[in-house]
């Protein structure tokens, strides 16, 4: 393989079978986003050290005209660090999803245009070293040519594996037994206690959702009516008990509301978080193989294609000629 070749496919995930899926997972996007025309700005939802004081910082920093009576309430300078944080997170989230979008779409191409390629160059490797192997006899041999054939066949899926043994809550059971060599056990049967179903009857009673006067009122009942059934399904005398103290002791009152300063700090802490997050998501996408293959190319990645392809045909031909020597 030409050394422009091993580089190009290293770029790309490294063995020909992962050739055409290397960027699968383009759920994750790279720290150049934050060149992708969101200037400084993406920096203005700060971190969360000190990330207060530089919004207001960045506050101070506007016309000098501004008027006076805005700036005569505390909390003016930092309702434009919220605003000016709000756009620039806008303007990141933008950049990201446009470099997602991106690398979704050369990933499909890549997949599309290279994968047969690929599959190709996986089957005449195949086909070699079984070639080999027949020569020689060589255990060695033998075990190359198997491992290399085991690249080419497709791997049955999870479904195909398992069919109907794994639900939301992991293995069947009767999955679980299987794979174990235990026998399988039925289910437990549940036997509320005279006491569980006392409690049960009690709180259906009063926490009943037809009792409700508005549409809150019913929506706290019918979740609390939902934990309610859960427990006296697994016979859970003790929760039924709790939950019995937690409607005697009546709602959760709400908390005091927020003055206007704590608003707009805990407005500022969300978008530091989310930039936060945002910009790992972007780092993983960028360093994904189909955004360093990007990087490489981020003017013509047709033309990247074009030449993958072409030293892919090249890699074909002569491992053909390898296949024919050996048979011959």
């Amino acid at each position: 393989m030409p050394d422009t070749t091993e580089s190009t496919a290293a770029a790309a995930g490294g063995s020909h079978a992962a050739g055409p899926e290397a960027g699968a997972g383009t759920d994750a996007a790279g720290a150049g986003v934050t060149d992708m025309g969101t200037g400084s700005g993406t920096d203005a939802t700060g971190t969360e050290a000190g990330h207060a004081a530089q919004f207001e910082a960045g506050a101070g920093t506007g016309p000098a005209g501004a008027d006076a009576t805005d700036s005569a309430r505390p909390e003016a300078r930092l309702e434009k660090a919220v605003r000016a944080a709000e756009q620039a997170l806008i303007e990141f989230e933008i950049a990201l999803e446009t470099f997602r979008i991106e690398v979704e779409n050369f990933s499909r191409l890549h997949h599309q245009r290279l994968g047969p390629m690929y599959a190709r160059l996986d089957e005449l490797d195949a086909m070699i070293a079984e070639a080999r192997a027949a020569r020689t006899g060589d255990p060695e041999d033998l075990r190359k040519a198997r491992e290399a054939r085991a690249m080419v066949q497709p791997m049955p899926g999870v479904e195909e594996l398992f069919h109907d043994w794994i639900d939301s809550d992991g293995l069947s059971a009767e999955a679980a037994a299987m794979l174990t060599e235990q026998p399988v056990r039925p289910p437990k049967r549940v036997r509320p206690s005279d006491e569980a179903r006392r409690l049960y009857r009690d709180l259906v009673r009063k926490a009943h959702p037809d009792l409700a006067r508005d549409d809150n009122e019913r929506a706290r009942r019918e979740e609390f009516l939902t934990r309610v059934n859960a427990a006296y399904g697994r016979g859970d005398e003790p929760l039924l008990r709790e939950l019995a103290e937690e409607w005697a002791a009546g709602p959760v009152p709400k908390a005091p509301p927020l003055s206007e300063s704590e608003e707009l700090y805990a407005r500022l802490e969300w978008l530091s978080q989310r930039k936060e997050m945002l910009t790992l998501v972007a780092k993983e996408l960028e360093e994904s193989a189909i955004g360093a293959m990007l990087r490489m190319a981020p003017d013509d990645p047709d033309r990247l294609l074009e030449e993958i392809a072409e030293q892919l045909l090249a890699e074909v031909s002569g491992r053909e000629t390898e296949l024919a020597r050996l048979v011959q």
